[in-house]
């Protein structure tokens, strides 16, 4: 029997649509007036044993059939990726009230299909049956690697299509583990990974901040002549493992000024949301301390991180109440198809979490001969600055493509940019550890470019 060409048409059309989940497709948002700008969906991906963990997905709003696949993930270890969607590159925002959401005009969604990812179990609407959220570096690229086979299971018509894996912040090691086992599996389209802001080299992140805070006015001259005088021989210095006890005191000295002053260490050049710790001020420490703890060279092996110190979950100086509040409404959970056995969302979690990696050059060195590499930092964070990463691209000893140059968003200098044999290093001027969140355009141009192989 011989079929017309429209009914062809329609049967494929048919085809694409129901291969995609319908139990897990998003009808209707709070706090969204109108229809959803592209369809989207959320739910649960399987990955090892009882762990489900949580994706929220948008299609393109451009043309989600021939557009590339993105995944994204926020970092800690164990900050939500949802984080992500609405205060940095999602479709829609949050307003202050926590009710209503705005359209995100500088979305990458306007280039790309995007999932957020919500990992490791225990993150964010994240879970596992039997409770055991004790993890690693290895168990969570794991985990996101299952999950992601299972997505393509669930959304088979984005099998084929171009594959990056992107992530900010403790990302730097999330993204580079999870690529590397992608790049094993020839059946996913896998192009390349992009990195914000990330922990790629514990020491070479810590070496740098010193110089960083020093250069930024952070620390003055008395602190950095002693930092000078016990710390440094001929000129070269050593801030990661100090050689004397009158060098670890000056270095004591130096991170207390950085972390405990007030400072916010994702954007030195801006405020500290809720002001400088008052009363609360050891509670912020003792916040400071677990982020700086979990980017420090050779991290505890004996003990793993966690949040416990801590009754209710935030990023210090960055005010994420309106999203916590919107998340956590019933009909949002409803919408968004979390079950009721799930706890309450918060932007980071309690999950004991072991690092394993001090740095990610073997797994760059593994990607680059046939993937695509970008590694992009906002210039006022300290946390994970652009220094160390900047070190961390040129010491891959590719071959430099020209000069290092300035590039243009909007008729400004938005910042620099090195290109390299398959990688390229960028700073983002003025934007803080939330690239997306604080230069919305120049990010969506950057991303976009690097999506299509284009010169930034």
């Amino acid at each position: 029997m011989n079929c017309s060409p429209v009914l062809a048409v329609l049967v494929c059309v048919f085809c694409v649509s129901s291969a995609q989940p319908a139990a897990d497709e998003i009808t209707s948002l709070p706090g969204v007036s109108g229809p959803l700008s592209s369809r989207q969906y959320s739910g649960y991906l399987s990955a090892s044993g009882t762990i489900k963990l949580h994706y929220w997905f948008v299609e393109s709003e451009r043309d989600p059939q021939n557009d590339p696949l993105v995944l994204w993930m926020n970092g800690g270890p164990g900050c939500s990726s949802l984080d992500g969607f609405l205060s940095e590159l999602g479709p829609y925002q949050m307003n202050a009230d926590g009710a209503t959401l705005r359209a995100n005009p500088f979305s990458w969604n306007q280039v790309a299909n995007v999932i957020f990812l919500e990992a490791p179990a225990g993150v964010g609407f994240s879970y596992s049956d039997d409770k055991n959220y004790t993890t690693n570096d290895d168990e969570t690229s794991k985990n996101n690697y299952l999950a992601l086979l299972d997505f393509f299971t669930k959304f088979p018509n984005m099998a084929s299509k171009p594959f990056f894996v992107t992530g900010e912040s403790y990302g730097g090691v999330y993204v580079p583990t999870l690529s590397v086992r992608v790049m094993a599996n020839a059946s996913i389209n896998f192009q390349g990974f992009a990195v914000g802001n990330g922990l790629l080299d514990r020491s070479l992140n810590q070496q740098t901040a010193v110089y960083y805070a020093y250069y930024h006015g952070i620390l003055g001259e008395d602190v950095w002549a002693q930092l000078q005088k016990y710390c440094c021989t001929n000129g070269n210095c050593s801030f990661v493992t100090p050689p004397n006890a009158q060098c670890t005191q000056a270095l004591a000295t130096a991170q207390g000024i950085i972390f405990n002053s007030g400072l916010n260490p994702y954007d030195v050049t801006g405020n500290c949301a809720g002001g400088v710790p008052g009363t609360s001020t050891k509670r912020a420490r003792k916040m400071f301390s677990y982020f700086f703890e979990s980017l420090r060279m050779n991290p505890p092996q004996t003990k793993t991180m966690s949040w416990s110190f801590v009754s209710e979950n935030v990023i210090p100086c960055i005010n994420t109440t309106a999203e916590t509040n919107y998340l956590n409404r019933p009909d949002v959970r409803m919408a968004l198809h979390i079950p009721d056995v799930v706890p309450k969302w918060t932007v980071c979690s309690q999950i004991p979490y072991q690092p394993q990696y001090n740095s990610m050059h073997n797994q760059f060195i593994a990607l680059l001969p046939k993937h695509r590499g970008l590694v992009y930092n906002g210039d006022a964070d300290i946390m994970c600055n652009y220094l160390g990463d900047q070190k961390f691209v040129a010491a891959l000893n590719r071959k430099m493509v020209g000069n290092r140059r300035p590039w243009i968003y909007d008729h400004q200098v938005a910042g620099f940019v090195q290109d390299y044999d398959q990688v390229s290093f960028m700073t983002v001027k003025d934007a803080g550890h939330m690239v997306p969140s604080f230069k919305p355009g120049a990010s969506l141009q950057m991303i976009s470019n690097f999506l299509s192989n284009k010169p930034q």
